[in-house]
């Protein structure tokens, strides 16, 4: 299958090898489609061979490449390439290239099978024939997306959306040009089946209206249509997005209603919507819009609400019940619902009958939130100084223990010192067992010192 080919600035343009000059080239070309003898009586040439009325020669080629649909297959692609380098040649491509692309929409009658590849490579290779910054480039890209949208070939498109910036500043085209075709990838992507995509899309067109532009009647519309599919896609819960777009913000004043509603899937919850009902009883329905897909995605949201704002991460069944106005038997299904929407994260105790929340999703960030921040870290701050302080307390109960029992060794380490040293029996002496004739008790009695002793 054929692809876009996005080339870097510095690198040439992909090129066609051809062998003649424009005279011969267009000669075989005509002869190929059947006006030969016509483009033959009509090609001029100057004094150095070129030709002079290479346009009047194209118009004749042109208006009958119709026969080309019926080229056999292996003829087909290098047909037109042919063709597309002499078109190329003009001072003035962008009268032929039209009919040109527009013929590839088509059916290539001789090949049934194969025939939607070849016509899609054939566009692919005027587009890179053209060279990077040619602002043509943009007619044959909106040609491709037209035929990728009635074939419905979507992820031929994808690999390439990323080059869209660069594109547009290589084409130097502007925004009313750009919403174009941002529209038209939004199309071929619904076409085929990519709603997330188209959406995105659609809000990029958005972006491409400025100033006044934001309130007018094409900008509205876009703009509702954004909403309503937002609305309406079952995973669609992120209305951060849509809320930023200019035009959706001046929906408030065209359709204050819609924008209402808006309001309330962005940050509200489920008892405001039954409010929003009654209200504006049947515009739901007289709008065409999926009463149960809504009310079970602001029931979602509630959820998440109520999540994002508990202080101690716990929810008795009892508040969730109260809140999302289910029947408590309920709760477990809505809880997995919610964890499945990948809205909140955390796990359920049957028998506290809470449902501890681990992580949990914001649906709008705002001031509110920063101050929630705040205040959980706050706690935290307080939580870390108490735990803290009592480590710290613990340590010194230690250290005061240790030091204790290092005293107590060091002093009973004395009094056996002292002890052993009054029972010690000197060399060749023993400490136990009878007593020999040195002992004490055979000892002389002591004579008192006399005169006669000096």
């Amino acid at each position: 299958m054929a692809t876009l080919v996005q080339q870097p600035e510095d690198l040439p343009q992909q090129t066609c090898f051809v062998d003649g000059n424009f005279a011969d080239l267009a000669q075989e070309m005509a002869n190929y489609v059947q006006v030969g003898d016509e483009v033959s009586a009509l090609i001029e040439k100057d004094q150095e061979g070129d030709v002079k009325n290479k346009d009047d020669v194209l118009k004749k080629i042109v208006l009958a490449i119709p026969s080309l649909l019926s080229a056999p297959e292996k003829e087909f692609t290098p047909a037109y390439n042919a063709l597309s380098y002499l078109v190329l040649q003009s001072d003035n491509p962008e009268m032929f290239l039209p009919r040109v692309c527009d013929n590839l929409m088509k059916p290539i009658t001789s090949s049934p099978v194969n025939g939607t590849g070849l016509a899609l490579t054939a566009l692919s290779n005027i587009f890179n024939m053209l060279p990077v910054k040619n602002e043509l480039r943009y007619n044959v890209f909106m040609a491709i997306l037209q035929f990728l949208k009635h074939h419905s070939m979507f992820d031929n498109l994808k690999a390439f959306l990323p080059c869209l910036p660069q594109w547009f500043i290589d084409w130097d085209i502007d925004e009313e040009d750009q919403r174009k075709l941002l529209i038209q990838v939004a199309e071929v992507a619904r076409e085929a089946g990519d709603e997330k995509s188209s959406y995105e899309h659609v809000l990029k067109a958005l972006d491409t209206f400025t100033g006044d532009e934001i309130k007018s009647e094409e900008a509205q519309q876009l703009a509702l249509r954004a909403l309503k599919v937002a609305l309406s896609d079952p995973s669609h819960n992120d209305f951060a997005d849509i809320l930023a777009v200019s035009a959706v913000q001046a929906l408030a004043d065209s359709h204050p209603i819609y924008y209402d509603l808006l309001t309330i899937f962005a940050e509200k919850d489920f008892e405001d919507y039954k409010e929003f009902n009654e209200e504006h009883e049947g515009f739901i329905e007289k709008e065409h819009l999926n009463g149960a897909t809504l009310e079970k995605k602001i029931r979602l949201l509630t959820f998440a609400s109520l999540a994002a704002g508990i202080p101690n991460r716990e929810i008795p069944y009892a508040a969730i019940s109260e809140r999302l106005q289910i029947p408590l038997e309920q709760v477990e299904l809505w809880t997995i619902d919610v964890i499945r929407a990948g809205l909140v994260e955390g796990r359920l105790s049957q028998q506290t009958k809470v449902f501890k929340v681990h992580r949990t999703t914001y649906r709008v960030f705002g001031e509110k939130q920063w101050r929630e921040i705040g205040d959980r870290l706050d706690t935290w701050k307080v939580h870390v100084k108490n735990i803290q302080d009592i480590l710290a307390k613990g340590k010194a109960e230690v250290d005061e223990k240790v030091r204790r029992d290092a005293e107590e060794l060091e002093r009973r380490m004395a009094q056996a010192n002292i002890g052993g040293s009054g029972g010690h029996s000197g060399p060749g002496g023993s400490g136990g067992g009878r007593r020999g004739v040195g002992d004490r008790g055979d000892r002389a009695p002591r004579r008192e010192r006399t005169e006669d002793d000096d």
